[in-house]
């Protein structure tokens, strides 16, 4: 039955994914279409993200009152209905009215995922998680691809993904009772570490950021997705301007950045649980610190920075599961719904943040500020990481 359950929340986490790259690959048609300028889709973004980050910090509170399972069946059943209407929008404002449900709806998904799998499934299991989301935002920009290709238009694609996210609504609304039968809720105990809580249960926004260590690894969880995202979006435009790699090669090794981190989190799960959430963050901010060293390497041919692309996806892979998983074990698990919920939230912070003000400072210094801007948040995250105290296993 556990093995149902977790196969099922493998299948929800793909869901998630397949939307992510929607929008970025089907852009350049539907900006066009739509009568907006190419820039308007960072308003999109901007909406979205705020989205994600409001239903986030309330997920703690969402997710005690209704439980997991409801909480993911309604927010896939939100962004399956703004994905369908993404689809039938004949206007850049229809557009924007549909990413709050979507924005809302995988905020908490993410955040309700987040949990459980930390609470009751074992760190390789988390990793194998987040690598079916980047399967499903690797199958998305396929699908988009296929619609205009074949002439029924980027509006097909939204409502194909909306379908399937239909389907996954109905099939996680007929496995509620799964979620209870699997894993009881069980009142933690009064000793739970660091516990700071009302009498029901739930742990306040504001006490969860009093916790000791708390900032330390929100700072971090900020600085690593600050790092992906920027990677992400300027690493073909870096290696173009400055290191002189022909444009499809550069957009190869870009896409390949991501399929790094999809593969490296299959690989992770297998480590993980002889490895340590603590080791695999570590090694992760290291490997990403010696790629961001091989972009700016001074000698030998252009091929060391696309190896260094590849060695950072590889490192990132394991950074963010592990930063989850270990949150029951650093903060307790009555504290771990409300600290998850704000850790997604820095996530979505650092992801929406970091890239425009690298492309501000490129703009006015020039590509070549990539490479230090990531050394940077590399010793951010690695520091932040480290100085987090350690506590035994409580749950």
């Amino acid at each position: 039955m556990s093995a149902l359950l977790l196969a099922i929340i493998y299948l929800a986490f793909i869901s998630l994914g397949l939307p992510d790259s929607l929008t970025g690959s089907g852009w350049p048609a539907m900006h066009h279409d739509l009568g907006v300028p190419v820039s308007y889709a960072g308003l999109i973004t901007v909406l979205i993200a705020a989205g994600t980050i409001a239903s986030s910090l309330a997920s703690e509170r969402l997710t005690h009152r209704f439980g997991a399972g409801r909480v993911t069946a309604v927010s896939v059943a939100m962004t399956a209905a703004a994905l369908l209407g993404f689809s039938v929008s004949d206007s850049f404002w229809m557009l924007l009215a549909w990413t709050v449900p979507y924005g809302l709806g995988a905020g908490a998904v993410d955040a309700a995922l987040n949990t459980y799998v930390a609470l009751h499934y074992a760190a390789r299991h988390m990793n194998w998680l987040h690598s079916f989301w980047g399967v499903g935002a690797s199958i998305s920009p396929f699908i988009m691809s296929h619609a205009i290709a074949t002439g029924l238009g980027w509006a097909s694609a939204y409502r194909t993904v909306g379908l399937l996210q239909v389907g996954l609504a109905a099939i996680l609304a007929a496995s509620l009772s799964l979620w209870t039968r699997t894993h009881p809720v069980v009142s933690p105990a009064p000793d739970d570490a660091g516990a700071a809580g009302e009498p029901d249960g739930r742990v306040p926004l504001v006490q969860a950021l009093r916790i000791p260590g708390v900032w330390l690894i929100l700072i971090a969880f900020f600085a690593y997705c600050a790092l992906e995202s920027t990677l992400i979006l300027w690493a073909a435009s870096y290696l173009v301007s400055e290191r002189g790699i022909g444009e499809a090669t550069a957009a190869a090794f870009g896409s390949l950045f991501v399929l790094g981190i999809t593969a490296g989190r299959f690989l992770a799960g297998l480590l993980a649980n002889r490895v340590g959430d603590r080791a695999l963050i570590r090694g992760g901010f290291v490997a990403m610190g010696t790629g961001v060293l091989l972009l700016v390497f001074p000698f030998g041919p252009g091929w060391l920075a696309l190896a260094g692309l590849v060695i950072a996806g590889l490192g990132a892979a394991p950074i963010y599961p592990a930063i989850i998983h270990s949150t029951p074990s650093n903060f307790g698990a009555r504290n771990s719904q409300a600290i998850i919920g704000i850790q997604m939230a820095a996530a979505y912070t650092g992801s929406t943040l970091a890239p425009p003000l690298l492309g501000a400072v490129a703009g006015w210094t020039g590509m070549w500020i990539l490479p230090p801007y990531l050394g940077l948040l590399v010793i951010l995250g690695l520091v932040m990481s480290e100085r987090l105290p350690r506590r035994p296993r409580t749950c």
